[in-house]
């Protein structure tokens, strides 16, 4: 064969080269648009609404959502993030209208309000099938359970505890509070060494007993450990009065000795300053777990075993410590409520709740994934998740319980911000909560 041929030979050869991957690049081409046409006319779109929480958990939740949809491209998930002030108005609003998201984000405590007016679904059967029960606390279940039913899947829980400056402690020649959760410093103990600390002259408050005067749902949450720590409650077991509870024995000296942290002792403040902690003018305080990330981001870069110590919460006749937080139910409404509960379930996996976790620093509501992270069993993060394995306890599970919570919130301002009658101020409680469910009972 002369050259001039193998030339023609080698041209038919690259054309034909061509033409073949040409056509094959066109058909898989087509095959990936019907494939994409496919699957996003098959595609299970699902709302999502939040709360709007620190960046870390902005970031979290987004991180989350992208994984999942990329493992689960027939589903999309619509993420509306609202701001915490008014996240449970505009979702009940929607739920009254019958629009209402496919999966919510609830706080625990309120979980019994969508329950009964039947909301949200149950989860039991998918909960039991995947074996999560007993990969959580007791008291954390408790708290997503109404009437006999689990409502709710948890991802993080949340803790309080004792936050106190070191400078100031040490200018008082005081010892540092015990750093073992099971041995936490007694409120006798905190009111004496306050009056120590307490130096109004230099603007220097000695505790801040329960969160200030901060609204919504965080008022509740630092003042009922108070109550509980004093052998006291809100309502009955059954649920149904606040009477005998809120306004017994045990509750008013409760009460009573909040009180006179303002008024008697007066080694607390009903104002504030700015960063009054991380300035050095404030000796104690009771903070959230979620204050560890958040002290360090601070305008004075207030730093752990320097600047600041932590303790276990302190105790009264008893040492509780709240529990709960924000957890993801399905709609009863939804139409795809298989497909919303691989997303919830997604979330809350070992998986999903070690990315979480990673990114916020959060306490994990499973026992597998704090195990996977040597830092929970050291301090000072053992003792949020110590606190919470055996001195824990849920806000009251009920349908009143948005009413229960606007009137602690009423009732803690009452004695400390207006000095007014302990007794009368919790009988006054007491009428307004038994008001209130005796209303939800008629309806």
């Amino acid at each position: 064969m002369n050259n001039r041929s193998i030339v023609t030979l080698l041209i038919v050869i690259l054309i034909g080269s061509i033409g073949l991957g040409f056509i094959l690049s066109v058909t898989a081409s087509r095959e990936r648009v019907e494939l994409t046409e496919l699957t996003t006319e098959n595609q299970v779109v699902l709302t999502f609404w939040r709360n709007y929480g620190n960046p870390a958990e902005n970031l979290a939740y987004e991180k989350l959502v992208q994984t999942f949809e990329k493992e689960n491209p027939s589903i999309k998930i619509e993420m509306n993030s609202i701001e915490y002030g008014d996240y449970e108005l505009r979702l009940r609003t929607e739920i009254a209208a019958g629009k209402p998201p496919d999966i919510m984000s609830i706080d625990s405590p309120n979980l019994a309000l969508y329950a009964r007016t039947d909301a949200i679904r149950s989860l039991n059967s998918y909960m039991k099938q995947d074996g999560v029960y007993d990969d959580l606390p007791e008291s954390v279940l408790q708290g997503l359970t109404y009437n006999g039913e689990v409502f709710l899947s948890p991802v993080v829980s949340s803790g309080t505890a004792l936050f106190y400056n070191k400078h100031l402690f040490k200018e008082a020649n005081l010892p540092y509070p015990s750093a073992d959760p099971s041995d936490p410093i007694t409120w006798e103990e905190v009111v004496e060494a306050a009056k120590k600390i307490n130096d109004p002259e230099e603007g220097i408050i000695g505790i801040d007993p329960a969160e200030g005067f901060s609204g919504g749902e965080s008022a509740a949450y630092f003042k009922l450990p108070i109550l509980w720590q004093f052998g006291a409650d809100v309502l009955s077991p059954d649920g149904k009065t606040a009477d005998g509870y809120l306004n017994s024995p045990k509750a008013i000296e409760a009460l009573q000795f909040y009180q006179n942290l303002y008024h008697k002792e007066k080694v607390a403040a009903i104002e504030m300053p700015y960063e009054a902690f991380e300035r050095g003018l404030l000796g104690m305080t009771i903070l959230g777990s979620w204050a560890l990330e958040n002290l360090g981001n601070s305008s004075q870069h207030f730093k752990l075993g320097e600047d600041f110590g932590v303790a276990a919460l302190p105790k009264g006749e008893f040492q509780v410590v709240p529990n709960g937080g924000w957890s993801l139910g399905i709609s009863s409404k939804s139409a795809h409520p298989d497909e919303a509960w691989a997303f919830i379930e997604y979330i809350s996996s070992f998986e999903g709740m070690e990315t979480y976790v990673e990114l916020t620093g959060d306490i994990p509501a499973r026992h597998s994934v704090a195990a996977a992270f040597p830092e929970f069993y050291r301090y000072p993060k053992n003792i949020f998740l110590e606190q919470e394995k055996s001195v824990s306890k849920n806000r009251p599970v009920t349908p009143a319980y948005p009413i229960v919570s606007s009137t602690i919130k009423t009732l803690f301002e009452d004695i400390g911000i207006r000095n007014q009658d302990v007794k009368e101020s919790a009988d006054r409680a007491v009428r307004t909560i038994d008001n209130g469910i005796e209303n939800l009972s008629n309806e």
